[in-house]
């Protein structure tokens, strides 16, 4: 379950992405999401904070990010897929002229994701 971006340079638009969440409060900022010292992000409002992250991996053209859950509890697909639309979505609304194309996992990438499943 993780999302892939399709971009020629990776590290620039994770830059910038960070550089988006920092300006919170001002024109072109995102409000909605935040990153910890590790550079996780999780979702910001009450609802959904710190409830999963995603981790950023950097490929050659791609910006991967995996899913990481809370230690001890299963991942719900209600989580996993708010997570997912709504971080697709802030890419798509701030970051549209800098990747190709976003695309989402429907199962477990076990190269990057690190939650605890349903049996």
């Amino acid at each position: 379950m993780s999302v892939t971006v399709s971009t020629s340079n990776p590290t620039a638009l994770l830059a910038a992405i960070k550089k988006a969440i920092d300006d919170k409060g001002k024109k072109g900022g995102i409000n909605t999401w935040a990153y910890d010292a590790e550079g996780d992000f999780t979702h910001s409002p009450d609802q959904w904070a710190k409830r999963a992250w995603f981790r950023p991996h950097i490929g050659s053209g791609i910006l991967k990010f995996g899913l990481l859950g809370q230690d001890g509890i299963v991942m719900s697909k209600l989580i996993y897929g708010a997570y997912h639309g709504r971080f697709l979505e802030m890419l798509l609304t701030h970051f549209d002229g800098s990747f190709s194309e976003g695309r989402a996992t429907a199962q477990k990438d076990s190269e990057v994701d690190s939650f605890k499943c349903r049996d």
